[in-house]
C-alpha cells in the first residue's frame, strides 16, 4: 500500500516514515472518503485522535495504519453503566 502526502511524497507500507503526521486531505485519500467524513469519523470516537498544533489537525500515519489493519474499530472506550 502506498500513501501519498499532499506534499505529494509517496508512503510505502512497512518502510514509511514513524514520525509521519498526515493532513485531513491525506487520511480522507486513504480511505478513499471525504474530509469531512473523516471529521466526522474522529469527532465520533471510531478513529484515532488526531494531534491539534494550533489550528493543525494531523494524525499520526502509524496510527493510521495500525487502526487499518485492525479492521478499522472504533477507538472510543464504551462507559460501563453502574444501573
Amino acid at each position: 500500500m502506498t500513501i501519498t502526502t499532499t506534499t505529494g511524497e509517496g508512503i510505502a507500507g512497512p518502510n514509511r516514515g514513524r514520525g509521519e503526521l498526515l493532513d485531513v486531505k491525506a487520511v480522507a485519500a486513504t480511505l478513499d472518503c471525504s474530509t469531512r467524513h473523516i471529521y466526522r469519523l474522529s469527532d465520533g470516537g471510531k478513529m484515532p485522535r488526531p494531534l491539534k498544533l494550533g489550528a493543525l489537525v494531523r494524525w499520526r500515519s502509524n496510527e493510521i495504519h495500525d487502526w487499518i489493519a485492525a479492521g478499522c474499530p472504533s477507538v472510543r472506550s464504551l462507559k460501563s453503566s453502574t444501573r
